[in-house]
């Protein structure tokens, strides 16, 4: 099995015909067919199921697009890496959630810009469900997530704690009393947001049902309507004290075992790494250090 030929069986299995796939890559589609069984005998499996409206993958073929995927993003990132560049360049996909980004990142991020112009860095923010499957599908190169978390194809380090805290703007201390548990609305972000999980959670353990949820799409909307006394969440205490500018909002301690989280960086642990992550991760452990120390 050589690379060229590789290629071509990601070009045929792409367009679904053999016709297709010469007529794209230039080649004699008799050429591409010999190419293709040559594949079939090195493997020694059936790759396609032929019939007159093109090919069909069989399940090695499924699994070989997928293997072929993971060759061709190995050797793009092996170039990148031994090119003996002298200061990194190229993209860079971050991945945070909402309050960490803005909390968290910005100072850090305008550092890494300053010192390594030449990165497209690109930093999206969302729940922690949607960037550990990011990461895993190569989509992201690292992103910052709540923990704890395992998984057997990533590294995890841990970057700092967060404590959690209900806030709102009514008298928390007394919201879990019978008589106002059916007037109690939830403000949660997206779902997948790791606090919203905790905040439902702890209210299951504290026999409380909320009589409304309402989903917000970004932070600003869910503090201005916390503000208005629309309802309560759970969130960071370094968000709401972003927020102190809002006189309205108060917040109030919940029990440890829920109030304490981490927030971890996670990239792959089977990716070559680019420059430019390895400098993200390096940068960011220095400025981690500086504060702690």
């Amino acid at each position: 099995m050589d690379i060229q030929s590789l290629r071509i069986f990601k070009t045929v299995a792409e367009h679904g015909s053999i016709s297709k796939a010469a007529k794209e890559l230039n080649y004699a589609q008799s050429n591409i067919t010999t190419r293709m069984q040559q594949l079939e005998n090195s493997l020694q499996t059936v790759l396609f199921y032929r019939h007159n409206k093109g090919i069909t993958l069989t399940a090695k073929g499924e699994l070989l697009v997928t293997y072929a995927d993971k060759i061709f993003r190995l050797l793009d990132e092996t170039k990148q890496i031994m090119r003996d560049e002298e200061e990194p360049q190229g993209p860079l996909g971050i991945g945070s959630m909402e309050t960490t980004a803005a909390v968290h990142l910005p100072a850090f991020l305008s550092s890494y810009h300053s010192a390594y112009p030449q990165v497209d860095l690109n930093l999206k923010t969302g729940p922690t469900s949607q960037h550990i499957e990011e990461v895993l599908n190569y989509k992201l190169d690292g992103a910052f997530v709540s923990g704890p978390l395992s998984h057997p194809d990533l590294i995890v380090k841990k970057v700092f704690k967060e404590e959690l805290v209900l806030v709102g703007n009514l008298l928390l201390s007394q919201f879990l009393e019978s008589e106002r548990v059916g007037n109690l609305t939830l403000l949660v972000l997206h779902k997948g947001c790791f606090y919203r999980e905790k905040f439902e959670h702890w209210l299951r353990e504290e026999g409380v049902r909320p009589s409304k949820v309402m989903e917000f799409g970004s932070l600003d909307a869910l503090m201005g309507c916390i503000a208005a006394g629309l309802g309560v969440t759970l969130l960071p205490l370094s968000i709401v004290q972003r927020y102190s500018h809002l006189e309205e909002v108060t917040y109030y301690p919940i029990p440890e075992k829920f109030s304490l989280v981490d927030t971890l960086f996670i990239y792959r642990a089977d990716t070559t790494f680019s420059t430019p992550l390895i400098k993200f991760i390096e940068m960011f452990q220095e400025k981690r250090s500086s504060i702690t120390s």
